[in-house]
């Protein structure tokens, strides 16, 4: 999966970059933009005192089109004299997403509704479950939907499997939207910074089966969704984004249910627009969020 395509040229892009806090680095920025008769039409950036670490999102419109490559060559020398890591893309780039799920469908049903009325702009390349409960739902929006069941002597074959068809539809990331299967470390690894996941987190915390049922006998006040990179720390990954809804002692287990798919549905959307909107940027076991 190569996570930045090149096109032929661009007059609206965004560049976001991370690198060690020195002097100079804003001048840099901006006089990239100011040399090429561009305006920066958006600006943030924030100095992490713990990590000593800078981190900057800029859109800019350039005067007329400039070919990518291009743009990415010139500012390649910018990026090695302040050890950036950095990314310049096109705006308007709808990043393809593949989506993983098993037998629940509201955080897929959402994700699919935001992205046809134009809330998220990212396209869909496929939807891979390991059910196929769902691949009724996902052809009704004209997305394929590939079926690879999993059991524990089959997993390294379908593992093989998903990675081949990420590469064969292009995704550039990849979201688990309720996917039940714990993925490998060497999955982990190769999709490092590029995968999703979303998973109900109490306050307190219950883990387990039956959270919802636990956490009706402890009569919580707070039910809540935690959308994170993955790692091969399990729901241990940077956290992008975290959504809570208060309840309380007039609902049933059941209620407690709906209360959290709510909130993992809002957590989950708002990470996945972030993340193709290049908004993300990673400081070590935490991130920086550009709203």
């Amino acid at each position: 999966m190569d996570p930045v395509r090149t096109s032929s040229s661009s007059s609206d892009v965004v560049l976001a970059l991370a690198c060690p806090d020195r002097g100079g680095i804003v001048h840099a920025v901006s006089g990239f933009v100011w040399e090429r008769a561009g305006l920066i039409r958006e600006s943030q950036q924030y100095a992490d005192p713990t990590s000593g670490r800078f981190f900057m999102r800029v859109n800019a419109s350039l005067h007329q089109p400039l070919p990518l490559d291009e743009l990415r060559e010139e500012f390649s020398l910018i990026g090695d004299r302040f050890n950036m890591s950095w990314t310049l893309t096109d705006s308007a780039d709808r990043p393809r997403v593949a989506i993983l799920v098993s037998k629940l469908g509201h955080c897929l049903n959402d994700l699919l509704y935001r992205v046809s009325t134009g809330q998220l702009r990212v396209e869909v390349a496929l939807v891979v479950s390991n059910h196929a409960d769902l691949g009724a739902l996902v052809r009704s929006h004209g997305i394929p939907f590939i079926h690879v069941p999993i059991t524990p002597d089959s997993k390294p074959r379908a593992e093989a499997r998903l990675m081949e068809l990420l590469d064969e539809y292009r995704a550039d990331f990849v979201v688990l939207a309720r996917y039940m299967q714990v993925l490998s470390d060497a999955v982990c690894a190769q999709l490092s910074g590029r995968i999703i996941n979303i998973h109900h987190s109490f306050l307190p915390s219950f883990k387990g089966g039956r959270p919802y049922n636990q956490a009706h006998e402890r009569g919580v006040k707070l039910v809540g969704a935690t959308a994170h990179y993955v790692t091969a720390d399990l729901d241990e990954g940077p956290i992008i984004e975290q959504e809570v809804i208060r309840v309380d002692h007039h609902l049933e287990p059941a209620d407690l249910v709906v209360a959290g798919r709510d909130a993992e549905m809002l957590a989950l959307a708002r990470a996945v627009r972030w993340h193709a909107e290049q908004r993300i940027l990673l400081n070590g076991h935490r991130t920086v969020v550009f709203r």
